[in-house]
């Protein structure tokens, strides 16, 4: 899903102009906030990226700080909108009673094999901005990234915690539950660094990248429970 798709999704009409407009804004907010960081970008960087001035920015989005919230909304539905259909399986099932081993293993691959898909495919626009505005969450320390923080937590962390738990036989919150979910989360993030680019010897990871990288995360995943705890093949 990109950015026209997110931005879309689950809103009630609105004149196609209008949300061209804004949605342009975002765009050039996300590309700015990415290269420059909140402190770095000016309103009228902003507007000038865009091509507005300045009174449309403030009429979309009443000030900088108001557009830097909506950035991170877009991207926090993106997340939700990539990975919740895994996540309510999840939820579910958990809910429903006993959940067999083998069918944790299989949801578990699966929530990866959407994160895979929503971070390492970079022929989906605007991947490069969303790479580096995420990078920068992480060492920013604004309280509007508490929101997006939030919700990676919520739609990924805990998930995947939970069935790390009830594969190891430990509590979703335990120390060794935690270590081991975000170790299975690193092994998808790690393909966002270029590092790992100029291992493979590309430039670009393109659709079969990405399928072949979700394959090797779903047989490592599979291999890292058979060893820990029983057949989860």
């Amino acid at each position: 899903m990109d950015l026209t798709q997110a931005a879309a999704a689950g809103r009630p009409p609105v004149r196609q102009r209008g949300e061209d407009t804004r949605l342009r804004i975002l765009r050039a907010a996300l590309e700015v906030f990415a290269a420059e960081g909140y402190e770095g970008a000016s309103t009228r960087t902003l507007a000038q990226r865009a091509g507005v001035n300045l009174p449309a920015l403030q009429y979309y989005f009443g000030n900088k700080e108001g557009l830097y919230r909506a950035v991170i909304d877009l991207l926090g539905d993106m997340l939700e909108q990539s990975i919740a259909p895994v996540t309510e399986q999840i939820r579910i099932g958990l809910a429903a009673g006993p959940l067999p081993r083998r069918k944790a293993v299989d949801l578990l691959c699966d929530l990866l094999h959407a994160f895979v898909a929503l971070v390492a495919d970079q022929t989906k626009p605007d991947w490069e901005a969303r790479a580096s505005f995420f990078a920068r969450a992480e060492i920013e320390t604004r309280a509007a990234l508490d929101t997006l923080h939030q919700r990676v937590m919520r739609q990924l962390i805990e998930p995947c915690a939970q069935l790390v738990g009830l594969l190891t036989g430990a509590p979703p919150g335990a120390e060794q539950t935690l270590l081991r979910t975000v170790a299975l989360i690193g092994q998808v993030t790690v393909f966002c660094n270029r590092k790992a680019h100029q291992v493979l010897g590309c430039n670009q990871l393109d659709e079969a990248r990405v399928r072949a990288i979700q394959a090797v995360v779903r047989e490592h995943t599979r291999a890292i429970f058979r060893a820990v705890r029983g057949d989860a093949s």
